[in-house]
Parts: structure tokens; sequence; C-alpha cells
């Protein structure tokens, strides 16, 4: 397990990163409220407002006294509620670290779309990866899958500070964030049953790369692949020598 607790890539462009900061504090806030069992018991809430393959599908229910959004929804919704304590502070340590610098170089509406797009793909395919099974996914993980894909194309030369297991590391993002993307890739390829959505972290990432081309600045990220430009139309004119 590796944890970043702090970079050294410095913003550029933007001076405050809020559309980062208000996801941190939107999934602090929705866990404490759960927590705080004041609409009733936290599991029954959270099931609500989970991810659910079968569901999302129309081949199963939820009890008519759980209350939720429409299962569509769900892909949206079940990126702000976290099972623990564990899983909620590794996540916002991680998108704390990492997140501001993909908005700073994205610009704050692209980084959202872009965040919300990287948590969407990864419950599309956790969901057709095993359509059968009623096992709840939440958690901002395959969001912030697609985040550290794009801090790792952006910054692959920053340091990252941080830990791993319980030892202080320094290494450049190209290390940290690899070894973090290689860990996933093994978790999934292995079938790890502890109850991690592995295949769903491996979904946010491919979107990530994917995604954060069409999504960064052109002056961050000048060497990243894009469409190549349209040639110009032919000339009517004849050509001089």
């Amino acid at each position: 397990m590796v944890i970043p607790l702090h970079d050294d890539a410095e913003l550029r462009f933007v001076r405050r990163p809020v559309v980062n900061w208000t996801l941190i504090f939107i999934n602090v806030a929705v866990f404490l409220i759960v927590r705080s069992e004041i609409f009733g018991d936290p599991l029954t809430v959270i099931r609500g407002f989970a991810l659910i393959p079968r569901v999302l599908f129309g081949e199963a229910q939820l009890a008519k006294w759980i209350v939720g959004p429409p299962a569509p929804l769900t892909l949206i919704t079940s990126l702000f509620f976290h099972s623990g304590w564990l899983h909620l502070i590794g996540n916002m340590l991680f998108l704390y670290v990492l997140g501001d610098n993909v908005e700073d170089a994205m610009g704050s509406l692209h980084y959202l779309l872009f965040y919300l797009s990287c948590g969407i793909a990864s419950g599309v395919v956790f969901a057709y990866a095993a359509p059968e099974t009623i096992t709840p996914l939440v958690g901002a993980s395959g969001a912030i899958s697609g985040v550290c894909a794009a801090y790792l194309m952006l910054y692959p030369r920053a340091t990252i500070f941080g830990l791993a297991a319980i030892f202080p590391i320094r290494a450049p993002a190209w290390m940290f964030v690899g070894a973090w993307i290689v860990l996933q890739v093994v978790h999934a390829a292995f079938g790890d049953q502890d109850h991690v959505a592995w295949i769903a972290h491996l979904g946010g990432i491919v979107a990530g790369l994917i995604l954060t081309p069409m999504f960064a600045r052109r002056s961050v990220a000048p060497r990243l692949p894009r469409r190549a430009p349209r040639p110009p139309p032919p000339s009517d004119e004849e050509p001089t020598g």
C-alpha cells in the first residue's frame, strides 16, 4: 500500500482549487452525516445510494423502505459514500495531494467533468464485469484512479512524499503513482476477494489515460497525444513556379 502525503508540483493557473476542495468537503460531509444515523441505519442508507449491478440492469429491486435515486444516478451518487474511516481517509489523501494539480492543469470546470466521467466509467466497468452481483459499490476510488492516471501523465517528474506501508518514502511521480497502478493491476488480475472493487479502479485508470489529453490545457501538456489537425483544403489556384 502506498499513500501520498505531499508533492512539490506548484499550481500555475488556478490560485484556489475550489472544485477539488469542494469534492473533499462533500465526501467528508456525506460520511459524517451517514455515520451520525440521522437518516437511519448507515448500511441501509449507503445501500440506497450505492451502485448495485443487478439493480442498475433492472434484474433486482431494492426493498421499498430503502430510499435512493433512480438506478442510473447511482453511477454518480455512489462516488460520494464510503464504507469506513480508512476507506474515506485513504481516498481523500490521494485527492488532496494529486487532485489540486490536475484541476490546475485542466481548469476547474473541465476537472469536475473529468472527475465525474472517470467515476462513471469505473462504475460501468464494475457493473459489466459482475452484472449478476448484488454487492454494493461505493467510494471515490474509481474517480480518483482517473485523477492518478492524469497526474502520472501531466506531472511524471514531480516528487511525491508519502508512505509505503509504514515507511516514509520520497519518489518521482512516475515511480510512486506507477507503483500504485501496478498494485491495482496485480490485485485485479489475481481476483482478490477482500471487498475492494479492483476492476473499478482499472476502469477509472483507463478512463483517465484516455480523457486526460482531451481535458488538459494545451500549454500544460503540449506533448500529450491529441487529434491530428485537419489538412488545409486544396486551393483552386494554379501553382506557380
